[in-house]
């Protein structure tokens, strides 16, 4: 049967791994992001959206898809600080402008198009949102980004928080807290990527398999959170 994906953040990495690697031939596609995808499909239609502009991307999204049914919400965004995970970063060399973006991007253009496209949800007969958080969005975590770590200790709390209404609907809503990802390996295999990783970064194939166990669940069911990060991840 054909299902209908929302996938945010198609142009690259993760996202286009998910749009690319998730659906099947018969389903259809909306992927969002603020440049064009490569090799995008005939089931799969591209809306362009600057993210940095909730109110705008919401606008852009729903003159695409209007009241079409959605099954599967995936919102794969993710921006951080200029010098994020290096040594350079400091927090008081933010920019005002920078921790905006970040905040905008990650947390009120999530919010606003759960809540734009909660009534396209509902006419699924099984939906499900998932949500890319980061293990920067875990307790304890040792990383020192400010604005980026808030972003996505923010994720969470919108899947806690929005499980609540979201039961009378039998929606199922997911946060995914991934550590390092091997974007930089996407065309190798498995193993490949963790010989050549040495257990440092996630491949993608093994978010790509959470992602199918959690939109394999039957609506009696909700994930409300998995944590991955890598084997040989010291900052979790």
């Amino acid at each position: 049967m054909e299902k209908r994906y929302l996938i945010y953040g198609v142009s690259k990495g993760l996202g286009r791994a998910i749009a690319c690697g998730i659906p099947q031939e018969q389903d259809i596609v909306f992927g969002v992001s603020r440049s064009k995808p490569v090799n995008f499909q005939e089931n799969k239609i591209w809306i362009q959206a600057d993210l940095a502009n909730p109110v705008a991307s919401v606008e852009a999204v729903r003159a695409v898809i209007q009241e079409a049914p959605i099954d599967y919400l995936i919102y794969n965004v993710g921006i951080w600080e200029q010098e994020a995970f290096t040594d350079a970063y400091d927090f008081e060399q933010s920019s005002t402008e920078e921790i905006v973006q970040i905040i905008q991007t990650n947390i009120t253009a999530c919010i606003l198009a759960l809540q734009a496209f909660l009534p396209n949800l509902k006419e699924s007969a099984n939906a499900k949102i998932i949500l890319v958080g980061s293990t920067w969005g875990l307790e304890n975590h040792q990383g020192k980004e400010v604005a980026f770590s808030a972003s996505k200790f923010a994720l969470r709390g919108i899947v806690h928080a929005l499980r609540e209404t979201l039961k009378k609907q039998a929606i199922g809503i997911s946060i995914l807290n991934l550590g390092y990802l091997a974007t930089e390996y996407e065309t190798l295999s498995v193993d490949e990527v963790v010989e050549a990783a040495e257990g440092t970064l996630i491949p993608l194939e093994d978010v790509l398999a959470a992602i199918r166990f959690i939109l394999s669940t039957s609506k009696a069911t909700c994930v409300k959170e998995i944590d991955m990060p890598a084997m040989q991840d010291l900052h979790v």
